[in-house]
């Protein structure tokens, strides 16, 4: 854990920090950042406002996680579900996304974090996937920590795919049994281990299509603070609760 050189001793955050046990860190973290639109419409901004202030939080959340030695960290930055939103909206998010890219690829790459986008990525637009096949092939040999962006990302479509993905492997009439690896292998998701910790902003009670099949026995973390407010100090308090709670996996 390197996060110590951003707290100031006898702050929140340090308090925090100290609590911390490095050893029972989640591997996995997964964020639904939610509430955008409502920070900037409680400040009378247009809702894009909110997305380009969310960039900074994603900025914070990634530098945090990767000090702390979390080893996966997936982001909800696009369902979807949100194509149903006006076109003006959609094309200033997809302007904001080549821009992060863009502008994280150097950080990213020197700090040694592997860049992976999960999804329908095909159906975006071309020169959306042409700055993410950049990035994701920059930096496919490093070893930190793995930053999953999930574009164009729903949980159930994600099922269908994968049910897709096994019958063009094994055939309509093929004779292989399916299992819970079978389908695990077969997720935007291969590779990886599910979430340990589910983090929600904006404190809404739901899921929103998110990970259904990874996040089985995540442990869920729910907090009214908007996404463009959530800081490190935040992140820290959700894995405090983490921490606190008995993970029995259906057991006793």
């Amino acid at each position: 854990m390197i996060l110590e050189a951003f707290a100031e001793p006898g702050s929140e955050e340090a308090v925090l920090l100290e609590s911390i046990d490095a050893v029972r860190l989640p591997r996995h973290i997964a964020v639904i950042m939610d509430g955008n639109g409502r920070w900037a419409g409680m400040r009378k901004l247009p809702r894009v406002a909110g997305h380009r202030a969310g960039t900074e939080s994603v900025d914070d959340i990634v530098e945090s996680c990767r000090r702390l030695g979390v080893e996966i960290l997936t982001l909800y930055a696009f369902s979807i579900e949100n194509w149903k939103r006006p076109k003006l909206e959609v094309r200033t998010l997809m302007r904001l996304l080549k821009e992060f890219i863009r502008k994280e690829t150097r950080n990213v790459n020197e700090n040694n974090i592997r860049f992976q986008a999960i999804g329908r990525i095909h159906e975006l637009d071309e020169s959306v996937r042409e700055e993410l096949r950049r990035i994701t092939e920059l930096t496919e040999r490093n070893t930190g920590m793995t930053l999953n962006i999930a574009l164009n990302y729903g949980g159930r479509a994600e099922l269908v795919d994968a049910v897709k993905l096994i019958l063009s492997k094994h055939g309509n009439g093929g004779s292989t049994e399916i299992t819970e690896e079978t389908i695990s292998d077969s997720l935007y998701t291969s590779g990886l281990p599910d979430p340990d910790l589910l983090i929600r902003t904006s404190g809404e009670m739901r899921i929103s299509n998110f990970l259904l099949w990874q996040i089985a026995y995540s442990e869920i973390y729910v907090t009214p603070v908007l996404w463009p407010d959530f800081r490190r100090k935040h992140l820290l308090e959700a894995i405090t609760a983490y921490q606190h709670r008995d993970r029995r996996y259906g057991g006793i």
